[in-house]
């Protein structure tokens, strides 16, 4: 089903400047603060190419365009000399405070129209930031960020193969300005490369993040498809540069997005019951909104997939809800149906106008919640990776802002270039 290639590279130049410097996250996440110090902090920085500060006015996207080609010339950037998959290992804290490690690998993915079920969107994309990313596209005939990907490998039958990309030490050593330490290894051989491409080539692969990215090559193919329609399946246009990383695999941490409702006050326990009938909760003080975190571990989570969430107003109590299952159901969905909308009376058309806000971390949300009278902060649990895969796997997606991967895929580790060199 899946097919994944090796490539050639083109890397920074690690003898001449300092990875960590260079490196920045993905364009979606970078705030402007953020941008600005990038472009400060290293005249080589990937911001540079992945999100400059003339992108958008006349001419901005070529500009990109010589970027790429003048670091090239001057050895800044340069591509390796036979193609390879390249192993990631990421290792990193999570929000609990346990130390893990993520592993995975980049290569060539052929792209693959979502009908065909091989490559699997789990959410739907808007089309402002596609518009943005297909201009850059033509502009460099490149691929500069990532699509991220996952496969199932509940054996982790894998494991030695990326390993091997470590075999002789890494490539490359960055750490993020989030204290993501990322080392990247090439896995050469041939047999190693054969396990990886024969294994994927059994299974889909559902899009993790970069839902826009791979919109935009698909966008970008069918273009040059029309212009060159002999170029064939292996014209480079044909494919994109992806990262795969195994679902099941330990280090690899679906976390929630959690909501907030900025149309309440939160309804009184009459409403509550009312609109939630067989439904159960329970009431928990909060002296302390730091506490949040260790409160929802002990009343929340136990609670698992099943239909939950957390209420917070701000008021000091924390209303923990829930219901028993119905088969086939998500949790998530449940929330959106008998919650967002049921008990807040949030259709999409409210919520598209901004009606909803997504927090990644507990401590985001209950700064809102208690920052304003009319602000409700819903507190969920993660889905499991079973979740993804069987939504996806039924041709449906996730509602919007459902999962949270950690760490992020940072810009400059490696990048992809249509033309490689002979």
């Amino acid at each position: 089903m899946t097919d994944v290639r090796p490539f050639r590279g083109l890397r920074y130049d690690t003898s001449r400047l300092d990875l960590s410097r260079v490196i920045v996250p993905p364009y979606d996440v970078i705030t402007p603060a953020e941008r600005v110090a990038f472009h400060a902090r290293d005249p080589h920085s990937a911001i540079r190419i992945e999100l400059p500060r003339e992108v958008g006015s006349e001419g901005g996207y070529d500009d990109v365009a010589r970027t790429l080609a003048a670091w090239r010339r001057e050895g800044v950037l340069r591509h390796d000399p036979a193609p390879a998959f390249y192993a990631l290992r990421q290792a990193f804290t999570a929000p609990g405070g346990e130390k893990l490690v993520r592993e995975g690998f980049f290569g060539l993915l052929h792209l693959e129209d979502y009908e065909r079920r091989i490559v699997r969107p789990h959410e739907r994309t808007l089309a402002g930031p596609k518009a943005d990313r297909l201009e850059m596209l033509r502009a460099t005939r490149a691929n500069l960020s990532i699509v991220f990907l996952l496969y199932e490998d509940r054996e982790n039958a894998l494991a030695g193969a990326l390993a091997s990309g470590f075999a002789e030490g890494p490539l490359g050593v960055a750490q993020d300005d989030g204290g993501v330490e990322h080392a990247l290894g090439r896995i050469g051989d041939a047999r190693a490369r054969d396990a990886i491409a024969r294994f994927l080539a059994e299974r889909p692969v559902v899009i993790a993040d970069g839902h826009h990215r791979y919109e935009t090559a698909l966008a970008y193919r069918d273009e040059r498809r029309a212009q060159e329609p002999g170029a064939g399946a292996e014209a480079p246009f044909e494919f994109t540069l992806a990262y795969f990383a195994n679902a099941y695999a330990e280090g690899t941490l679906l976390l929630p997005i959690h909501r907030v409702v900025r149309r309440g006050p939160a309804p009184p326990e009459s409403v509550w019951r009312e609109r939630l009938p067989g439904w159960q909760n329970r009431h928990v003080s909060v002296s302390d909104p730091a506490a949040l975190p260790s409160l929802l571990a002990e009343h929340l989570a136990p609670l698992g997939r099943r239909p939950c969430f957390a209420a917070d107003d701000g008021s000091g109590v924390l209303r923990v809800f829930w219901r028993e299952s119905v088969e086939g159901e998500l949790a998530i969905r449940v929330l959106h149906r008998e919650v967002i909308e049921g008990v807040f009376g949030l259709d999409e058309a409210a919520v598209r106008e901004g009606a909803l806000d997504y927090p990644k971390n507990v401590a985001s949300a209950a700064a809102v919640a208690r920052s304003s009278r009319d602000a409700v902060a819903l507190y969920v649990n993660p889905l499991a990776p079973e979740d993804v895969f069987r939504v996806t796997g039924a041709g449906e997606v996730l509602p919007q802002k459902s999962t949270f991967f950690l760490p992020k895929l940072p810009t400059g580790l490696v990048f992809r270039t249509f033309e490689e060199p002979a």
